[in-house]
């Protein structure tokens, strides 16, 4: 038997370490063709999606090509069946967002791979793998002299760094694999990357816990192939740096979020009919902001606005307004089960939801909300928080992740939001606000609007180019 392992691992090697030889001589021929001009690659395989990622890319890429105007953008992006002027005006629509300088785009036609359905099981370890094979497609059709992951596929650094001889840095949103989906795992609690068949058995969370561990093993030893580390949270910072054990080239740098616009936004809400139509004359709008994701809890906002209006004192005044952006089939089949729910609790009339609208319409429903329900656990950070906050929209997050360590806290002794974590307490904390005096309602907005200034795009910015600096400035290595 050992015989036989020994002979297959042998063979494994003799197949893999030519094929990687070729693949290396293959990308510096190429970066040896393209030119002097140094270059720096994003890897962001769904550039187009709209959500708070791309927020963060496009302002990574308008940062870099204001301070390095010499230097050459790149985007790596599966967006196939979108040309790259559409992908830009959606920038611009949706983050108010518009580059200096031209930037170039590498259609990649593997980003199925990357696909979560693909992988029914061993998700996680699916996806890493498909990531490297997309990242292979990249960096063959353009090798870079910089590489950053701003979206996550840590396994995409080693074959960059030794590949392709890049300077390598990441800017992580989420850990793929963090210690509290390890807790849920072990605790045996049901969630959506723990199945119930799983954790009722103590047999499958054996076998689950050591896949987990395994993968975080790995997931940690392709983190530390980046140079520099960015991460958008405290709460991200903390699991990376038990995760990956970087903590000398680690960083928080807040994610940009479009304060400068929405602070023009006035306190004192616009009518409500002005904005939605006569028909919602005098409604009292409570407003999501998120993409139609698993992990963003939607369901947790029907139910607990069902409650709510079981208690507060005119259900006939309030609305639910979901608004966030679809990216595949999934997340519509999503929305359409949102819709199944809202019908079978009959909130037909005081729940909406509204997909992919544009920048100005996000700005005219900010403008009229009284409530920004966030109900996401363990939120990586939460830019649509700190929206709420700069518009005059009284934040209402989870007490968990990002909101609670960096963004709904007292600044100051002041209180800038509100915090709940269940049906129970999101339905009484939208009461005690719909209850508070102007006076106090102010003072909470003013102070929120005041705390959110932390996370500015000009804030970014800076944060930005200067964790990136130690890769940006110096020559990479080539050989």
């Amino acid at each position: 038997m050992f015989s036989i392992l020994t002979t297959g691992i042998a063979v494994t090697f003799c197949i893999i370490l030519p094929c990687l030889a070729c693949l290396k001589i293959l990308v510096l021929t190429r970066k040896w063709r393209r030119g002097s001009q140094k270059v720096i690659g994003f890897f962001h395989p769904y550039c187009n999606a709209g959500g708070g990622g791309e927020r963060v890319l496009w302002c990574a890429v308008r940062a870099v090509q204001e301070s390095h105007p010499d230097v050459r953008c790149v985007v790596y992006t599966g967006d196939i069946t979108s040309t790259a002027s559409q992908i830009l005006n959606k920038a611009s629509s949706t983050f108010g967002i518009t580059l200096s300088h031209p930037v170039d785009f590498v259609f990649l036609q593997r980003r199925h791979w990357v696909e979560a359905t693909r992988y029914p099981i061993l998700t996680l370890l699916g996806q890493s793998i498909g990531s490297v094979w997309l990242a292979i497609e990249a960096l063959l059709a353009c090798p870079p002299d910089i590489f950053l992951d701003t979206m996550g596929y840590a396994f995409t650094l080693p074959l960059f760094k030794y590949i392709g001889g890049c300077r390598t840095g990441c800017y992580v949103h989420y850990p793929t694999i963090s210690t509290d989906m390890l807790n849920v795992v072990e605790c045996q609690n049901d969630s959506f990357n723990n199945r119930k068949l799983i954790a009722r058995s103590k047999f499958l969370t054996k076998c689950k816990l050591i896949y987990y561990r395994a993968f975080a093993f790995m997931y940690g030893v392709a983190g530390r192939c980046s140079e520099v580390v960015l991460v958008n949270s405290s709460w991200t910072l903390n699991h990376i740096n038990q995760i990956w054990k970087c903590q000398q080239i680690t960083s928080i740098v807040f994610p940009p979020c479009d304060i400068s616009s929405f602070l023009e936004i006035p306190l004192i809400r616009k009518p409500t009919q002005d904005i939605l139509g006569e028909k919602y004359e005098g409604k009292l709008v409570v407003l999501s902001i998120a993409q139609f994701r698993p992990e963003k809890n939607h369901i947790l906002q029907v139910e607990s606005f069902h409650k709510f209006l079981s208690i507060c004192e005119d259900p006939s005044k309030h609305l639910l307004l979901m608004v966030g952006g679809c990216r595949n089939e999934g997340d519509e089949s999503r929305v359409a089960e949102l819709k199944s729910l809202i019908s079978k609790l009959n909130l037909q009339e005081k729940v909406e939801i509204r997909t992919n609208i544009s920048y100005g319409e996000l700005k005219d429903l900010l403008s009229v909300a009284h409530v920004g329900m966030h109900t996401m656990s363990n939120e990586h950070f939460g830019i649509g928080v700190v929206e709420f906050q700069a518009a005059g929209v009284m934040p209402l997050a989870n007490n968990s992740g990002g909101p609670k360590m960096d963004i709904v806290k007292e600044i100051q002794g002041c209180q800038t939001g509100f915090l709940a974590h269940d049906v129970t307490t999101y339905s009484e904390a939208l009461r005690d606000i719909f209850s508070l005096t102007a006076e106090k309602r102010t003072e909470i907005l003013a102070s929120a609007r005041a705390a959110c200034r932390r996370f500015s795009e000009q804030e970014f910015k800076q944060d930005f180019l200067a964790a990136i600096s130690p890769v940006l400035v110096s020559r990479p290595k080539t050989e």
